[in-house]
């Protein structure tokens, strides 16, 4: 909280004091490890311009997606002519539907047919070929809940629903077999291919409070749902996962070092990679959620409330790397502070050098598809490193020998 008010001096001296008494906790250890890691992250390159989307209204506005036939799905409490939930008094939420067109206006939005119920209602994912829906409602549709007599009230759960489209209308929706009264599914997002289906979840045998799972989809039968583990996951909530064509996941965290709040992280699947933030303008000190993006298209979305109320807009990608370059002694694995490290191109002409800082980090603005070198001096030490660099944050480990 203190971060999202923008008090991060404060909020670094309440860490200290967090990690003297749990020592051992994933949060803990990243912050002793990089104290200064806000620093870092505003030295990042932006991967994203960003620009606040035609389709958002004045009440909260969330969890976009842009489909393959230039649909954007998302969700909105903007009905007015809805009931008002006992959370935040605003009406309760409806999938609704708007047209992308190539020029980067969007039609009006619509409510999506019949998907939509008298509870709350989405977000949704749909299918490459835009004939599969899974989007999210309650169980009170199923008419199962929990009663808490003390408070003569029923509590419900958030399910998982599937739906098929059939001469261009959603029908045939029915809930998917692991949803349980005991726990929420939430926030889906579904493989390329159709047989992967990424979720958040506060089920028994995760690792934080809301933690992203996966489930293996044949037809109509699905296999035990698999935590994505530590890669991922932390010891607070994850959640809002999307992931991509290349297999990129990106998903929402509160307890990785951050701006504040909620912010956006991405990791490659197809490596054995450590997750990143994506940095500003996408993170702020408030809730930034929701990532996602069509690679095809190379168009995204997220949702933030950093104008008051969740909001929609759209990121286009920037044709750029950051070079996160660590320096580390081979044998005692410690940093190393002041090591001169300089980016050479093909013909090994220096372009850009600079020092490495207290946690051994130093990081270079690189252009995409472009062969280069990295060279790193200590004293009378020396190490080449080359790499093709792609359109992706690069993590660069130089060990000085």
């Amino acid at each position: 909280m203190l971060k999202a008010e923008g008090n991060y001096e404060e909020a670094n001296h309440q860490m200290k004091k967090f990690a003297a008494k749990a020592p051992s906790d994933k949060r803990a250890l990243a912050f002793q490890n990089n104290p200064n890691y806000l620093s870092n992250l505003k030295a990042q390159r932006p991967l994203f311009e960003i620009k606040s989307s035609d389709i958002s209204s004045a009440n909260s506005d969330f969890g976009s997606i842009l489909t393959n036939d230039n649909i954007i799905y998302f969700t909105s409490a903007r009905n007015q002519a809805r009931k008002t939930n006992g959370w935040n008094e605003e009406p309760y939420l409806d999938l609704y539907q708007a047209t992308y067109n190539e020029n980067g206006t969007v039609s009006e939005a619509t409510l999506v047919e019949g998907i939509n119920t008298k509870w709350h209602d989405g977000p949704a994912t749909v299918t490459a070929d835009g004939n599969t829906m899974y989007y999210v409602s309650e169980s009170f549709n199923e008419k199962e809940f929990e009663k808490d007599k003390s408070k003569k009230s029923k509590f419900g759960r958030m399910y998982i629903y599937k739906a098929t489209r059939e001469e261009g209308k959603w029908k045939n929706s029915k809930p998917i077999p692991i949803n349980n009264i005991n726990y929420s599914l939430r926030n889906p997002s579904i493989s390329e291919d159709g047989k992967t289906l990424y979720f958040s979840s506060d089920m028994p045998g995760g690792i934080g409070g809301e933690d992203i799972w996966k489930v293996s989809i044949n037809g109509d039968e699905y296999e035990a749902p698999e935590n994505l583990g530590a890669k991922v996951n932390t010891e607070g909530n994850e959640s809002f996962p999307y992931i991509t064509s290349e297999n990129i996941l990106y998903f929402t965290s509160d307890s990785r070092q951050g701006f504040g709040g909620f912010d956006v992280f991405e990791i490659d699947l197809n490596k054995n990679s450590e997750a990143i933030n994506v940095g500003e303008p996408v993170n702020t000190e408030k809730d930034d959620f929701a990532f996602s993006y069509n690679v095809s298209k190379k168009v995204a979305m997220f949702s933030s409330n950093r104008e008051g109320v969740d909001n929609l807009y759209l990121a286009s990608p920037l044709c750029g790397v950051n070079g996160i370059v660590i320096v580390k002694n081979k044998t005692t694995r410690k940093v190393i502070e002041g090591a001169v490290i300089s980016v050479l191109d093909e013909v090994n002409t220096v372009v850009e050098s600079g020092v490495s800082n207290d946690t051994g980090q130093k990081n270079f603005d690189l252009d995409c598809e472009k062969n280069i070198h990295l060279m790193c001096l200590k004293k009378v030490l020396k190490m080449v490193f080359s790499l093709w660099i792609h359109q992706a944050m690069v993590l660069v480990l130089l060990k000085l020998i």
